[in-house]
């Protein structure tokens, strides 16, 4: 099957005035053509932070994101298509 999208490794933390908190370690996965599917979990987990770094409005710690096998990690959300 054809891959349109792929995370790998992605890490990140959010960095405030009081210090730091990991919001994502090591989170890795991807999703075919004609696949759907859903982020589930409690309130605080990541969910939204990884929609965010797949839309391209935070960049990650570490790790890369691929949309139709083109590295986007560093690409603004308008590029991103």
């Amino acid at each position: 099957m054809e891959q349109i999208l792929n995370l790998q490794h992605i890490s990140y933390t959010y960095h405030t005035l009081e210090g730091e908190t990991p919001a994502l370690s090591d989170i890795s996965f991807s999703l075919n053509k004609g696949e759907f599917a859903a982020i589930v979990g409690p309130s605080g987990c990541g969910k939204t932070t990884t929609l965010r770094i797949i839309a391209g409005l935070e960049q990650p710690d570490s790790g890369q994101v691929f949309l139709d096998g083109k590295d986007v990690t560093s690409l603004e959300p308008n590029q991103r298509n």
